[in-house]
């Protein structure tokens, strides 16, 4: 019983390519399963808007651009960073309700209806300048 016992013992062919006594595969080659492609690893990282948000932008008028696009994702970070779920990001003259970890925009509203509006559901909230 004193023998020493290292990592590559307790997960075979998951750090180390093999551990003694056991054959198994090399670390670099992996299930086709479990391997994402460098695509599907972008497209999760990007910010989605639903059907909703898309329509209420389109109500009312709100645009967003590319600096814009780009804080609102460095917000969303932010956010998953602290662990929230549904997140409220105060903008200049709009207002975004997103859902965290879907990276996805659930609603947005501009400076008008964001005036005596309640938010609800919401477990942060977040305001960029």
């Amino acid at each position: 019983m004193n023998e020493r016992m290292t990592i590559g013992q307790l997960y075979p062919g998951r750090i180390y390519p093999a551990a003694p006594g056991k054959t198994s595969k090399p670390a670099t080659t992996q299930d086709a399963s479990s391997q994402t492609s460098f695509d599907e690893l972008l497209q999760g990282n990007l910010l989605k808007f639903s059907n909703h948000a898309a329509k209420r932008l389109e109500q009312r008028g709100i645009e967003i651009k590319g600096e814009q696009l780009d804080r609102l994702n460095h917000a969303v970070e932010k956010a998953a960073a602290k662990g929230s779920k549904e997140s409220l990001i105060l903008m200049k003259d709009m207002a975004l309700i997103v859902n965290v970890p879907n990276r996805t925009v659930v609603t947005a509203m501009d400076g008008k209806s964001m005036k005596d509006n309640v938010f609800t559901q919401i477990d942060s909230a977040v305001v960029l300048s």
